[in-house]
């Protein structure tokens, strides 16, 4: 199992990304191994060693968040841990995170190479807004900005209720098509990747790339549907020093 996932598109010269997986570090099962959140009970020091590790192999400084499943913007410091879902930067070697486990990873960065962002998009923060808030904080024409999607719960086991639906629906009818009925009754099956494509779409942004990818179903990640006590992995980009 390789210990970085390394996004696969046009990002232009020195925008750096790089997704971890659950390989390379040294917390003990359920967080085995590269667990990156010191907020699920892992050992502090076994997550203070795996965050030390992806600092080290890319030579940044990770800007960590305390992640609410809001739209909340900062800008990234890594001296700071901000209650936020996003966090942009202009700075060379400050890294933007988003820590997942099924919940959807965003990359921005515009296409000259000079700003970044990262959101942390679970259906609620995605419903409310948080990619157009990253958008809005990246201060960048939506034809120039290009987006990543990581790692996130696939279609075939975001089972959700019809709630979900209308909180989408609501602000983007066209959304409604991101929803099929689920084998269960009254239950429905979400595309959390269409989800975020058409919202993005709505702002203007049509390069977006990634997805395709099922927390779920792929062992190389946590997920905390198919196992609630586990770790986080983090999406995270950066601008060469």
């Amino acid at each position: 199992m390789s210990d970085w996932l390394i996004p696969d598109w046009p990002a232009p010269a020195g925008v750096k990304a790089c997704v971890t997986t659950r390989a390379g570090g040294v917390s003990l099962a359920p967080f085995d191994s590269l667990n990156l959140g010191d907020h699920v009970d892992d050992d502090p020091q076994a997550v203070a060693e795996n965050r030390r590790r992806l600092t080290d192999r890319f030579s940044i400084q990770p800007a960590w968040l305390k992640q609410v499943h809001g739209i909340d913007v900062v800008e990234a410091d890594p001296s700071v841990v901000a209650t936020a879902d996003a966090c942009w930067t202009a700075t060379p070697g400050i890294a933007c995170s988003a820590m997942t486990a099924d919940c959807l990873p965003a990359l921005f960065c515009d296409r000259a190479g000079t700003r970044v962002a990262a959101a942390h998009a679970g259906w609620r923060g995605l419903a409310a807004g948080v990619l157009e808030a990253t958008l809005d904080n990246l201060k960048v024409a939506p034809e120039d900005v290009l987006v990543w999607l990581g790692p996130a719960i696939g279609p075939q086991a975001f089972e959700v209720g019809p709630e979900v639906r209308d909180a989408f629906v609501r602000h983007l009818p066209l959304t409604e098509q991101a929803f099929v009925p689920s084998h269960n009754p009254g239950k429905l099956m979400a595309d959390i990747y269409m989800l975020a494509r058409l919202r993005l779409a709505a702002c203007g942004v049509t390069a977006v790339y990634g997805g395709g990818f099922c927390t779920v179903s792929d062992p190389r990640f946590y997920s905390y549907r198919r196992s609630p006590r586990t770790g986080r992995f983090a999406s995270l980009i950066w601008l060469e020093r």
